[in-house]
């Protein structure tokens, strides 16, 4: 299959992160069956739902380097897309479908490039990586991780696919979501002093996070090269209430800080901690003691940073046709891999900015790109 006709069959399976990617996988085995290739499958927690694929061409030894892309999807609900999501649309140069540029188109020339692989007479192997649920708390990297550590089959280095122009991207933030509960007390809307309002409550928590995100862009730290070059702060979804006049008993709120490079993470939930202890819930308390603030961290991905001098960053640009890499301030599973000593860059088809968009598309050119990095990194490999 061409690199065009492994994404149309690939975006034919609706893989939003809700779903099972059973089939996708099922499809995939079969295809790495047909042509030879040794690969391993690591289920979820539930060991039915999601499985990752550890392929390998090549020597069957650790080293060598990894080709890592995800499978799973966002949603379309909601989103006016001009023809069906799940069906491969190729007009003017571009290929519409859901996961076309984040991230099946990717993955699809790292299949359609596998008899290529085989062929090239490879000295070390080249990793495929074929996650889940990237898009919801990366549990697939975390579990193909796991299965890396099992098996001893570790490779030396790390590429993630992510959209990113074919440029190489040598960091990017981490990122920390929060989900944050306010308990009140209910009572009639009349009395207000009789109750604890936790809409108030959180609005109060959530005014702050706002004032954190304007402190940050005023007072840094800053990072150059990142677009902003400064940790965001950012209140996502919101829920409480349940009619007009009843005093509403909970509200709660989902957040996330995208942190820079030196700036933590978790010193910023305390210091939202110590605002909603010190600064909120003495008010609510002196009127319910049992009310207060409840904050439940969801997920922890780590940022990402390579060297620029590193081997794999001069590879990188070499193989791309690039002098220079950059940053960027979306996550993915790079900092996952790197944390767990795998030396990893990003650089991959699309463009990020039509990520998680109706209508999202990938150019043919950039696959084109794709695969004649592929070709040159088996040329490499084959050395």
């Amino acid at each position: 299959m061409t690199t065009t006709e492994m994404l149309a069959r690939l975006v034919a399976f609706d893989t939003t992160s809700r779903n099972s990617n059973i089939a996708l996988i099922d499809f995939v085995r079969s295809y790495l069956d047909a042509h030879g290739v040794a690969y391993r499958v690591s289920l979820d927690r539930t060991g039915k739902d999601k499985a990752n694929i550890h392929a390998m061409i090549g020597p069957a030894v650790a080293g060598g380097i990894a080709l890592s892309g995800h499978v799973d999807v966002v949603p379309v609900d909601g989103q006016a897309w001009s023809s069906d999501p799940f069906v491969l649309r190729a007009e003017g140069g571009r290929l519409y479908g859901r996961g076309s540029a984040d991230m099946k188109g990717f993955v699809a020339s790292c299949l359609a490039a596998v008899p290529m692989l085989q062929a090239a007479g490879l000295k070390r192997p080249v990793h495929l990586f074929i996650t889940y649920d990237e898009e919801t708390d990366m549990g697939g990297a975390r579990r193909l991780i796991e299965d890396i550590v099992d098996s001893g089959l570790r490779p030396q280095m790390c590429i993630v696919g992510e959209p990113s122009l074919m440029q190489p991207i040598l960091a990017h933030k981490g990122r920390l979501a929060l989900k944050l509960t306010a308990r009140g007390m209910a009572g009639h809307s009349s009395e207000p002093g009789k109750g604890v309002n936790a809409i108030h409550a959180l609005a109060e928590a959530i005014a702050y996070v706002a004032a954190e995100q304007r402190r940050f862009a005023a007072e840094g730290p800053f990072v150059e090269g990142f677009n902003p070059p400064h940790t965001t702060p950012h209140v996502g979804t919101m829920s409480g209430g349940s009619i007009l006049n009843i005093i509403p008993e909970h509200a709660s709120c989902v957040m996330e800080w995208r942190c820079v490079p030196g700036d933590s993470p978790e010193a910023e939930v305390e210091r939202l901690r110590r605002y909603v202890t010190e600064r909120i819930e003495p008010a609510m308390q002196a009127v319910d003691p049992a009310s207060g603030f409840t904050l439940e961290v969801i997920d922890d991905i780590p940022g990402m940073a390579l060297d620029g001098d590193h081997a794999l960053a001069t590879l990188t640009k070499r193989l791309a046709g690039f002098n220079s890499a950059g940053k960027v301030s979306y996550g993915t599973e790079g900092g996952l891999y790197q944390e767990a000593g795998i030396p990893t860059i990003v650089c991959g088809p699309g463009d990020i900015g039509q990520a998680h968009k109706p209508d999202e598309f990938v150019e043919v050119s950039q696959l084109d790109a794709c695969d004649r990095f592929i070709r040159r990194l088996a040329e490499y490999m084959a050395a």
